[in-house]
């Protein structure tokens, strides 16, 4: 009989984590290098990626960039795989929302909350899919939202770009499956992150969402760990172009 755990072992690849400093983007580095994985961690502040890559060890660098500069796509493509090769995996988890109401909407925060949440993942993902391609083997995990599908007061630029999230995932998946490139999204429920600090420090709110779910409760950062493994590992070979719900069943009901 097979062991399944090798299904899971990511010993020998390469994964790139993008929004890695904090919230699901640190968790999901520490994800994977628990299994196996080197990770390289991006963003744009220092000390933290630092504060990462002591906690995980030799097997983990930091990279400080703003994904959402179009224009440098290419060079951090180059400097994400300068110290263990090019990524096998990429996982884009940086995000903002500015939670602007729609009468309010800046062209300067539609612009930013489409450059970092939709732009980036796409363009970083097809400087970083010909290495993919070259060894017949690649991840994509991009991030959703339950604003993928849901609309929430003060959340038209970050919904806008989260819907675009489920279909640029579809996309990928039909460009790039075929090459042994699996595309895929995790929308995540109301995660303790920095993103959604105002939400949590309302109690009132809290307690609504987590009433809302169908396990009763907000989301804990070790929720997350079985969901990303799945999806950057080999038991999800023959999953690509889905969204994956991580939500306690909030969008079920």
């Amino acid at each position: 009989m097979a062991d399944p755990a090798h299904l899971f072992d990511l010993s020998g690849k390469v994964a790139c984590i993008t929004g890695a400093s904090s919230g699901l983007g640190r968790r999901a580095a520490i994800v994977l290098a628990g299994a196996g994985a080197k990770v390289v961690g991006v963003a744009r502040r220092r000390p933290a990626l630092d504060g990462l890559c002591d906690e995980i060890g030799s097997g983990a660098a930091g990279v400080v960039a703003d994904v959402a500069d179009r224009a440098g796509q290419d060079d951090l493509a180059a400097r994400v795989s300068a110290s263990f090769g090019a990524p096998d995996i990429v996982i884009h988890a940086a995000g903002v929302n500015l939670r602007e109401a729609a009468d309010d909407v800046t062209n300067a925060g539609w612009d930013q909350t489409l450059a970092l949440n939709l732009s980036a993942p796409f363009f970083l993902s097809q400087a970083l899919v010909p290495a993919m391609k070259a060894k017949g083997w690649g991840r994509i995990v991009n991030f959703a939202s339950l604003q993928t599908t849901r609309a929430f007061p003060g959340g038209i630029a970050y919904g806008a770009s989260k819907g675009g999230i489920g279909q640029l995932t579809r996309a990928m998946a039909e460009a790039w499956s075929r090459d042994g490139i699996t595309a895929n999204a995790i929308g995540p429920g109301f995660f303790p992150t920095e993103l959604t600090a105002a939400v949590f420090e309302d109690g009132d709110r809290a307690a609504a969402n987590a009433a809302q779910t169908c396990i009763g409760r907000n989301g804990r950062l070790a929720d997350i760990d079985g969901p990303v493994l799945f999806l950057c590992s080999e038991a999800s070979a023959y999953v690509t172009g889905q969204v994956l719900m991580v939500d306690g069943g909030f969008t079920a009901k």
